[in-house]
């Protein structure tokens, strides 16, 4: 008798604000988040918090990495157990935020981890992204960026949840934004 995991969301926020106050994005996923069912495990990691080492590209060389440790350990093993991976990243100059980019860059060493089995392990997640800008034509190519990412590893895509950003709570102005929220995480199940 198989069982399908219980379903466990991890939102990994990028935003690089100093202040410590959710800005736009974080507050857009945080009204997506309180729609999802009671009791629904959620995780959420704050990259600019966690001590991320550069990635170094060593798949030419030695051609494998050692199984991380530190921050870069807790960040994988939280990517491992989740069901649903959640970027909560506001556009940065037509991009992904500096923190994002680095934990992307380092799926390359997860995927040479031995007998980690990331990529097989990834293709089961589904992958989604929350971003707030000042017009959505300026977040399309993050979000063109991230689709690419979660489809090299087969992952499902869940979709983008896009909100008009700008001044601190310009987002909680945006209605179809928000009345969005309210469904975007549901299960695709």
């Amino acid at each position: 008798m198989s069982s399908t995991p219980t379903r466990h969301v991890l939102f990994l926020v990028a935003s690089a604000r100093e202040d410590g106050h959710p800005g736009n994005t974080e507050w857009l996923a945080r009204q997506a988040a309180a729609a999802l069912p009671p009791g629904t495990p959620q995780t959420w990691l704050h990259l600019a918090r966690l001590d991320l080492p550069p990635f170094v590209d060593q798949r030419h060389t030695t051609g494998q990495y050692p199984m991380p440790e530190g921050d870069l350990r807790r960040l994988l093993d939280a990517t491992l157990a989740a069901t649903d991976l959640v970027f909560v990243a506001p556009v940065y100059w037509f991009s992904i935020p500096a923190h994002l980019k680095t934990y992307l860059d380092h799926w390359s060493a997860w995927l040479r981890v031995p007998g980690l089995g990331f990529k097989e392990a990834m293709g089961a997640k589904t992958l989604r992204l929350i971003t707030t800008s000042g017009d959505r034509t300026k977040a399309q190519p993050m979000i063109d960026s991230v689709k690419l990412c979660g489809a090299f590893l087969a992952m499902p895509w869940g979709g983008e949840l896009w909100g008009k950003g700008g001044a601190p709570g310009a987002v909680a102005a945006d209605a179809t934004a928000v009345a969005a929220a309210a469904g975007f995480l549901r299960d695709p199940a």
